[in-house]
């Protein structure tokens, strides 16, 4: 049974609306650094494991070469190596990887990595808590622990880049530690179907790590448990889509429990219809645990398909600078400007008949009918340009923008038909 929103969610004016004002883009400047520091910083946290030295070499993988397994590879594998896996389905085949400037990365087509039971260090598939490691084009299924947080990926420190990957029917999709040193990038990636026996989890958590990015994925049928939870310090959610689906049950799509600097841009967002918790998008529902807390929602398409009820936004009272901008509202008439003072301009209610085929999740505008505009220059974020310059494409995805966005929404490119 899904849990309700505690009951002390409620609306609270914030008394210290002035101090909160002047006191963000001083404190933000501490986030940002962490924020706008390269993936690959030759700052990294080195490897904790004795991989040995040498040139960096090219390790492959398959039934058919004289390494067979990745766990095999993963013992082997040195700083700065590359792994290639042929494409292929590996059974039970879980590692370990503390290398730094390591690149995993699937060869001839999809690696699909099932857990049957198996799972590192009784947590994952693959544990990951390296220096600099960049993943891309697996698919990770089936993870069962005892602890019933069993993930395709369990992240625990360093840094860490999956592109191009599936989460797909584990106990928890991708799960991280708490190092507070720690930067999660996730490109192009897919998160569904993921939840234990109890009918809970989430798709991605990000626990108290320092940098999360998410870009061009698809995250969709949750139970329970919520599409995207971060308790990052700094949080740049871009060009997704985060939609449950007829038949998801997600509790909210997008939470950042406690705080932290979050800027959330160019989404699709959408509660389905079967929810039983009304808000889609939470801020500091457990307190504000950071010194820099900022909430920015530009050009996102926000979706309610709750029969009644929904809410499209809840932040918690506290020293908060809240901004929001030409964000399209769909499936009720609630406002953002009721969430928490701030800065709103641009945001505008449309009905259903303004997109191609909402009952899909299709949310393209449809070439002829009237779409509120023009959009409000959304400005800067600490020095991050806010301006969309590409849009979510499905399945996962981004693509370029020809120009500024004509219109509010995530989504720029009329529908054909």
């Amino acid at each position: 049974m899904r849990a309700a929103p505690p009951a002390n969610r409620g609306l609270v004016e914030n008394p210290n609306r002035s101090a909160a004002a002047a006191r963000w883009p001083a404190l933000l400047a501490i986030a940002a650094l962490a924020w706008l520091w390269p993936t690959w910083s030759a700052t990294a946290p080195p490897s904790s494991t004795a991989v040995g030295k040498g040139p960096p070499a090219i390790l492959r993988v398959g039934p058919g070469r004289a390494i067979k397994t990745l766990a095999e590879a993963a013992r082997r594998a040195r700083d700065g190596d590359t792994i290639e896996v042929d494409a292929g389905e590996y059974r039970r085949d879980v590692a370990v990887w503390q290398q730094d400037r390591l690149t995993i990365r699937a060869a001839g087509g999809r690696v699909r990595l099932r857990a049957d039971g198996a799972s590192a260090e009784g947590k994952a598939i693959w544990v990951v808590r390296g220096g600099r490691i960049r993943v891309e084009g697996f698919d990770f299924e089936g993870t069962r622990v005892p602890s019933r947080n069993g993930a395709g990926i369990r992240f625990e420190a360093g840094q860490l880049t999956v592109r191009d990957c599936r989460f797909v029917d584990n106990e928890m999709g991708l799960l991280t530690g708490n190092d507070p040193q720690a930067e999660l990038t996730v490109e192009n990636s897919e998160f569904a179907h993921n939840q234990r026996p109890d009918g809970h989890n989430h798709q991605l958590y990000a626990g108290s790590i320092a940098r999360l990015s998410v870009q061009g994925s698809h995250f969709h049928h949750a139970t329970v448990g919520h599409l995207l939870k971060s308790r990052a310090a700094v949080n740049h959610i871009f060009y997704n889509r985060l939609t449950d689906g007829p038949e998801g049950r997600a509790s909210y799509e997008l939470e950042f429990p406690n705080g932290g600097v979050a800027a959330v841009v160019g989404n699709v967002i959408q509660q389905s219809a079967l929810t039983e918790n009304p808000i889609m998008i939470s801020y500091a529902a457990e307190g504000y645990r950071w010194p820099a807390n900022a909430l920015v929602l530009v050009h996102n398409t926000l979706v309610d398909k709750r029969p009644e009820g929904g809410v499209f936004l809840r932040v918690v009272p506290g020293d908060v600078f809240v901004k929001a901008v030409n964000n399209l509202l769909v499936g009720n008439d609630g406002r953002l400007d009721t969430a928490a003072p701030g800065e709103y301009r641009g945001n505008f209610h449309v009905g259903w008949e303004a997109f191609a085929q909402p009952s899909d999740d299709d949310y393209r505008p449809v070439p002829g009918t009237r779409v509120p505009g023009p959009t409000e220059e959304p400005g800067e974020f600490e020095g991050l340009p806010l301006q969309p310059t590409k849009e979510y494409a499905h399945p996962r995805g981004t693509a370029r923008l020809a120009g500024p966005p004509r219109h509010p929404g995530a989504l720029q490119r009329m529908a054909s038909h």
